[in-house]
């Protein structure tokens, strides 16, 4: 029996180590298998089952099956403090730590960071605790960014909330970077300094965050890593828009261009090429920028990037708006407002239409002149410029002629003001705005001799749909008392109504049944001593109590806290993650400080003839 159980554990372990090697080969979904396979085989060995725990949850972790790699994790935790393995407890405590900061559990993931290096200080391993303040910089980073971005801030505008969690973050790292200079590990130096400038420049100090990412950037070049060089390149671009030194910003997205063409990377190339045209077009070179753009845009339809594409199509238009190139603006306009459409983006509809309508009125021509200039490609292609030309101008000319301002109750009151000054009796209706008498919404019977009729007429509207909406409201209201047997739930029969709680009091208790803790199970744990193991592990949970008991605590009032984050929030943002645009705080800017620009060079309706 001994002889057999072994022979089972040996195959366990090989299992196991086979995963482990093509995980590290770079097939975690190969190495899952196998480990999923030596759980299944089973072993007596304790260690052994840690390290498979520990292998699963971080294999997992990286195929983004958080919720498994945060089960093996606990699995880990909890079988490596009822050994006693306190090394494993910590290294367990961190990885459990990471895993919660990506699924957004972030005050949970603080407190399992903070147990890792506690554990690392009292036995004193540097590099444990290294991690551990990387760690939780990270989740207090993390936390700052995913607060911020709720509220669409820019870097140094964020709430004492969010400037809280981002100085918490740079304590950390400052103390990760003095114990890595300490050890001259200085690759994790490059990870310190790179994190210490992101930090600086969501805080708006700018300045601070060229210093770091300047280190970041020659360390990087120390070990080669152009991955890392094209980060830093990026980063300091970034940073130098923000000062205003957009010939510095430029120089370094060359190179991020240049860095991303060598290492493959498509996307990112596109990123650069967006964020050199952006550059351009706040250095007034118009045509350097169409031709990024335009390189941004053929590369995010190869991508399918249709938030990239909708991006390239408004810069597009912007650029060429500038040039005064009115009519190829148009049809990039339009492009923008179908993608904006297309995937539900109600600010680019919104931005996109304000484009047409300027636009329209810099050509002074009417949308069926414009249909037709516009769509003489027919034959549904790509142009030169990448934009197809079929269906281009696809809206009513009726409503392109409806103005809907002009419809209101206060345009049609100061149009009677006018009628009363001018004297209207002998005016020919054809000559008034808009054609109003023509208009259904004009048909009521409206004296146009009386001033205050107009307004007189839309207060009282407002005031019986005033009136209709309190009447819903009280209808609405929730009555306290049964009276005269109108109240659903009447205690005429009580004995209805005592077996109505006996009912509710049988569901809740068999709910407290299902939430009750349930003895520790591993799987993969087997033998003939399983038994005795848990046995073992049960008395010794028993036995451990001040730190342990500290420390699920602080978890549960974690969890308890958590209920908040799940109540009922507004709308999100309608801005989605594009793969070819850099970060939104970055994109907001340049919008900002293109739309200033190009307010100044808009053409009067007047400058241009109808062809």
């Amino acid at each position: 029996m001994y002889r057999c159980w072994m022979v089972d554990s040996v195959t366990c372990l090989e299992l196991a180590l086979e995963g482990e090697r093509l995980c590290k080969a770079g097939d975690c979904r190969a190495g899952v298998a196998f480990f999923e396979a030596a759980i299944q085989s089973g072993t007596d060995d304790l260690r052994t089952l840690s390290a498979i725990y520990s292998q699963l949850g971080n294999a997992y972790f990286f195929l983004g099956d958080y919720i498994k790699a945060m089960q093996y994790h606990k699995h880990d935790l909890t079988l490596a403090r009822t050994m006693g393995d306190r090394l494993g407890e910590a290294k367990a405590s961190g990885n459990l730590g990471n895993t919660l900061k990506v699924m957004g559990r972030f005050d949970e993931a603080a407190v399992c960071c903070k147990r890792h290096l506690d554990i690392s200080k009292e036995l004193g391993d540097k590099i444990g605790e290294g991690r551990a303040l990387y760690n939780l910089g990270n989740v207090y980073h993390a936390k700052g960014k995913h607060i911020g971005r709720l509220g669409q801030q820019d870097p140094g505008e964020f709430p004492e909330e969010v400037r809280l969690c981002l100085q918490t973050a740079i304590g950390y790292y400052e103390q990760n970077l003095s114990l890595m200079r300490e050890l001259q590990d200085r690759a994790a130096q490059g990870r310190a300094c790179g994190n210490l400038g992101n930090t600086h420049y969501l805080l708006g100090n700018f300045s601070q965050a060229i210093c770091y990412h300047q280190e970041r950037l020659t360390i990087a070049k120390e070990f080669g890593d152009k991955p890392a060089e094209r980060r830093a390149h990026s980063n300091l671009g970034n940073a130098h828009i923000f000062l205003g030194e957009f010939e510095v910003a430029a120089s370094h997205y060359q190179r991020t261009l240049q860095l991303a063409q060598e290492i493959g990377d498509r996307a990112v190339e596109a990123q650069a090429c967006y964020s050199l045209g952006n550059t351009f077009t706040l250095l007034r070179d118009y045509r350097a920028a169409i031709e990024y753009h335009l390189k941004h845009l053929r590369i995010a339809q190869e991508l399918l990037d249709k938030v990239g594409e909708g991006r390239a199509c408004w810069s597009l238009g912007n650029a060429h708006t500038a040039l005064g190139d009115h009519y190829t603006a148009l049809k990039y306009a339009e492009r923008h407002l179908e993608i904006s459409k297309e995937i539900g983006d109600q600010v680019g509809q919104t931005t996109a239409q304000m484009n047409l309508n300027d636009l329209k009125q810099a050509i002074n021509c009417p949308t069926s002149t414009l249909s037709t200039i516009c769509l003489s490609n027919e034959s549904g292609t790509d142009d030169k410029n990448g934009i197809r030309t079929d269906h281009v101008f696809s809206k009513r000319v009726s409503m392109e002629c409806m103005d809907l301002i002009k419809m209101t109750p206060d345009a049609k009151t100061s149009q009677a003001r006018r009628k009363k000054q001018q004297g209207t009796e002998n005016v020919d209706p054809s000559l008034l705005p808009h054609e109003a008498t023509r208009s259904p919404l004009n048909e009521s019977t409206v004296n146009e001799d009386d001033e205050g009729s107009c307004a007189a007429e839309d207060d009282s509207f407002f005031e019986h749909l005033s009136r209709f909406q309190s009447k819903r409201m009280d209808d609405q209201r929730c009555e306290l008392g049964g009276t005269k047997g109108q109240n659903w739930y009447s205690c005429e029969n009580n004995k209805e109504k005592e077996e109505f709680l006996d009912f509710i009091e049988g569901m809740q208790n068999r709910r407290m049944e299902e939430q009750r803790a349930d003895p520790p199970s591993f799987p993969g744990l087997n033998g003939p001593r399983k038994t005795a193991i848990l046995r073992r592990l049960n008395d010794h949970n028993s036995q451990v109590q001040s730190p342990d008991d500290k420390f699920f605590e602080m978890l549960a009032r974690c969890q308890s806290a958590r209920l908040e984050d799940q109540r009922s929030d507004m709308p999100p943002s309608s801005h989605q993650r594009a793969l070819t645009v850099p970060d939104e705080d970055f994109f907001s800017l340049i919008m900002r400080l293109q739309s200033r620009r190009l307010e100044d060079q808009r053409a009067s309706p007047t400058t241009l003839k109808r062809n």
